[in-house]
């Protein structure tokens, strides 16, 4: 399976942080003070954390393409 592109869009991203508190090392804060994607693929054993953070998030800001 190829890896797959982590995305937030900012527009509905409410700041509550959760995606970093799941997995920081692909979520963290923009200066926006909304979340970004710091990689630009999924990390090879971070698919289901990843896919959780995105099912996880309350306002479905969480893409993966």
């Amino acid at each position: 399976m190829d890896p797959k592109k982590p995305l937030i869009i900012k527009d509905l991203c409410i700041a509550c942080g959760l995606c970093n508190a799941m997995v920081p090392s692909v979520f963290d804060w923009d200066d926006d003070g909304k979340m970004k994607a710091i990689v630009p693929l999924v990390p090879s054993g971070k698919e289901s954390e990843v896919e959780e953070a995105k099912i996880s998030c309350p306002t479905a800001a969480i893409e993966v393409k």
